[in-house]
């Protein structure tokens, strides 16, 4: 018998508790891991919660992320002692996932941990990193250079957001970051930002379809009016990075920035990113990611934090990273 959170639904919606389950609960898969750290990202929030139309089955355990050990193996890519992370494929989702001691996975969802790191580092990282590092990836793609001009960061204080301005100061860039929370403006001062903006200056919605130039990039976290204001503050040929949805799903935009400017709006993935990819991001991750701006965004959490911090991210109240120590 092992620990877990486990989310069961009732005729009043749902209630997540941590309990005793054994392994023939755990799904089926090639590789058993014993986790060491699992993260708190949105996805989990609402896995953890009302559900958002992720999770189908219940009772269930969240958790898109793990790092842990590999205690026993079907497939001769991973042996028994082997340190992996896992992001994405829909695990915690459609499947058991990370807020367990133990997990039980598809091989073809690992990817051995990069060295470097620690299996808390790599929970610090976590899907947001991972998606902020895809981010900056695809902006680098479509020729983004420090000697362009300034990169804007939205959410700023959330983990997609923390990461994204880690790197990006560390690479060079000029960082200008969008938040609502005034004040973690020291916070993202210390991860590298040059020029904080407050929300409410850049969430009013316009209607010029074009404004002054004024970003060569962006990782954008918030979409909805956010992102479509900045589409028309975009310099020519300059890039946004669409990772996440906070603000909203719709897009209230003309073609107009993409005509005129030539801007690229590009999409962010990071569930279902092939291996070769995740292992370059990765390998990215530990060149370009400084260790120690990393830890200062980590707040360690347990397993019976959860059911809390999961209505917290929802509500945009999570500073950084939050890591589960799942033994704690």
């Amino acid at each position: 018998m092992f620990n877990a959170l486990v989310v069961e639904k009732n005729e009043y919606g749902t209630e997540a508790s941590v309990q005793e389950i054994s392994y023939d609960e755990l799904p089926v898969g090639e590789v058993t891991v014993s986790v060491d750290y699992s993260a708190v990202n949105y996805k989990d929030g609402l896995c953890i919660g009302p559900g958002g139309g992720l999770v189908r089955n219940y009772p269930h355990v969240p958790g898109i992320d793990f790092a842990g050990t590999v205690e026993s193996s079907d497939d001769p890519r991973y042996k028994i002692g082997d340190a992996v992370v896992l992001n994405g494929w829909r695990v915690g989702e459609k499947c058991w996932g990370g807020y367990a001691q133990k997990a039980r996975v598809k091989a073809d969802y690992l990817v051995p941990l990069p060295i470097g790191l620690t299996t808390k580092q790599a929970m610090a990282v976590g899907t947001a990193g991972l998606a902020a590092m895809l981010a900056i990836m695809a902006l680098e793609s479509h020729n983004l250079t420090p000697e362009n001009g300034p990169v804007l960061v939205t959410g700023a204080a959330g983990g997609v957001g923390s990461v994204a301005t880690a790197i990006l100061a560390n690479l060079g860039y000029d960082v200008a970051v969008v938040t609502g929370r005034s004040k973690q403006a020291q916070y993202l001062k210390s991860l590298g930002a040059n020029k904080i903006i407050a929300r409410e200056d850049i969430n009013e919605t316009t209607k010029r379809p074009l404004e002054a130039e004024a970003w060569a990039g962006c990782v954008d976290a918030v979409g909805g009016e956010m992102l479509a204001r900045i589409l028309g503050q975009m310099s020519y040929g300059g890039s946004v990075a669409a990772v996440g949805l906070a603000g909203g799903s719709k897009l209230p935009t003309t073609v107009i920035p993409f005509l005129l400017r030539g801007v690229n709006l590009l999409g962010i993935d990071s569930v279902m990113q092939p291996f070769k990819k995740r292992k370059r991001a990765w390998e990215r991750i530990v060149q370009d990611l400084p260790m120690d701006k990393l830890e200062s965004m980590v707040t360690l959490v347990t397993l019976s934090d959860l059911p809390a911090l999961g209505k917290d991210i929802l509500k945009g109240q999570v500073k950084g990273r939050l890591v589960v120590d799942v033994n704690g």
